[in-house]
């Protein structure tokens, strides 16, 4: 049974990373046709919609006090920050090479878990790391300025910092899911985004009088599919499997995204860009290698 419920937990994990693969490219759609806020915020506010219709079902609430602190500080890290600089990123660099800088995150929050955790990380998760970050600025230094990436170098660095923001919101995820439901965890983060963005939507460019199909079609599948959905398998995942474990399984979001891009977008890398994903995935293999990667775990996870 246990292992049943382990490969369950995989299997959760696995639909997670193709949701949020195919995050990139929803993203993509929405901002051609709406402004950046107003995506996000309406993303943010369909999900709090659903876990309000559901709130019954919420599952274990176990506050202690000062949870506050890190419920507010994992909320802050992500939707809030962490969405900011997805949208910048998306707006001057391709869904694909965004998508590639993600497969910098479990080594991130390995690196996190060392520095402020004081778990210990072996010598060859940092030549992992450093040989990964090299991959990610290659891969950001070759691309070339283009309609769908107007500015990649910049848009990769937002996306980097996206995934510091996502680091934070794993290393608190994993102390938090002890004491609360996926459903309860998830639900905060749609309903602080929701009153985090709506101001800044509010203050940002106005709504267009005519909303294309493809546009709104893409939000609620942001707001529905990938809000609930995802986080909710992904939060699910951690609370059943070392947060170690489920970390790895981010490298696959690389993989759906440059599937879905060429699927849906019609992106493609060149062939100096593909040497350089292959750098990115060369330095996560060696930071697990003989099981290296430290169990980010205790303390824990990111569109």
């Amino acid at each position: 049974m246990a292992r049943q419920g382990q490969a369950f937990a995989m299997a959760c994990l696995v639909l997670a990373m193709a949701l949020w693969g195919s995050s990139f490219i929803a993203l993509k759609f929405a901002f051609a046709e709406l402004p950046t806020m107003w995506v996000i915020c309406a993303r943010m506010a369909l999900g709090s919609l659903v876990f309000l219709l559901a709130w019954r079902w919420r599952g274990r609430l176990d506050y202690r006090p000062g949870d506050w602190r890190y419920l507010l500080a994992m909320a802050a890290c992500e939707p809030c920050l962490y969405f900011i600089f997805e949208a910048l990123a998306l707006q001057h660099t391709s869904a694909a090479q965004a998508g590639m800088i993600t497969a910098l995150l479990p080594l991130l929050v390995a690196v996190g878990a060392s520095l402020f955790l004081r778990e210990r990380v072996a010598l060859s998760t940092w030549a992992g790391f450093l040989l990964a970050v090299c991959g990610a600025l290659w891969l950001s230094l070759v691309g070339e300025a283009d309609a769908g990436a107007p500015a990649p170098l910049l848009g990769n660095f937002y996306e980097l910092l996206a995934m510091l923001c996502a680091t934070g919101y794993t290393l608190l995820l994993k102390l938090l899911c002890e004491r609360y439901s996926p459903f309860i965890l998830t639900a905060m983060q749609a309903f602080v985004g929701a009153l985090f963005f709506l101001p800044l939507a509010l203050a940002g460019q106005s709504l267009p009088s005519e909303f294309g199909v493809l546009g709104v079609g893409a939000v609620i599948y942001l707001g529905l599919v990938v809000t609930v959905g995802a986080y909710g398998l992904y939060i699910f995942g951690v609370s059943r499997l070392p947060a170690s474990q489920a970390s790895a399984f981010t490298n696959l979001i690389p993989v759906f995204t440059l599937i879905f891009a060429a699927l849906l977008l019609g992106e493609r890398l060149a062939p100096a860009q593909y040497a350089a994903a292959a750098l990115v995935f060369a330095g996560v293999a060696l930071s697990q290698w003989r099981g290296s990667a430290p169990a980010p775990a205790s303390a824990g996870i990111l569109d």
